[in-house]
């Protein structure tokens, strides 16, 4: 039998074993999390982004470092700057900076919104034409921070990028009557009823006119 230790180099070879035993355990626990209690942990799940959300976290985090150092390498680049607006936008949707279960951004994460609003206002000083993906971001964080107009303004910008596109006007008309700006809301509204099929103007032009009153209108764009 192998565990026969009586025989002649059997006890080497039962040493042998057990260590090998004891390797592949502590291989498990260490690249698979096993004992862990979690599905989730070990240095592979790290290396692979299936781990927990404060890995993903650290990776936003990263992103937002790298667009940091290159806006100070390049500070007159508008590139590094909607790279920066983009990072901070991700980040503040991330671990303690958001809370899922009620949809809100914690005071974390509405300091990251300000950051990116931050530069974005840069961002608009270096480039004569925004990208229109980073002015929604910019948009939506002005809207949870609550400042309307400058969420009217962002979603301007991408409005008058895409004139034959609703979406543009519709949440400009909405973020515009948030923010007191009535005369702005009622162009963009009269626009954005021009653009939808007729079967959907009596519901947006329902919509609109609860914006009016209505801030919760805008956040929802």
């Amino acid at each position: 039998m192998l565990f026969d230790l009586r025989g002649r180099g059997r006890r080497r070879t039962v040493q042998a074993v057990y260590l090998g035993l004891a390797i592949l355990m502590g291989g498990g626990l260490v690249l698979f999390g096993v004992g862990t209690g979690s599905g989730n942990g070990g240095l592979l799940n790290a290396f692979s982004g299936n781990g927990s959300s404060g890995a993903q976290k650290q990776v936003v985090s990263q992103d937002e470092t790298n667009a940091l150092k290159e806006t100070k390498l390049r500070p007159t680049d508008p590139a590094g700057w909607a790279a920066l607006v983009q990072a901070r936008w991700a980040s503040a949707g991330q671990g303690a900076d958001f809370n899922p279960s009620t949809g809100a951004f914690t005071a974390t994460g509405k300091k990251e919104l300000i950051a990116a609003t931050q530069a974005w206002e840069r961002y608009l000083q270096l480039t004569k034409n925004p990208d229109t993906d980073v002015a929604v971001l910019a948009a939506r964080a002005y809207s949870a921070l609550g400042d309307y107009a400058g969420e009217a303004a962002a979603w301007e910008i991408d409005a008058r990028a895409n004139p034959s596109e609703p979406k543009g006007f519709e949440c400009l008309a909405a973020s515009a009557y948030a923010a007191k700006q009535t005369q702005k809301g009622d162009l963009a509204a009269a626009t954005a009823l021009g653009l939808v099929p007729k079967t959907q103007r009596a519901t947006l032009q329902q919509t609109l006119q609860q914006a009016k009153t209505q801030p919760q209108v805008a956040q929802q764009c």
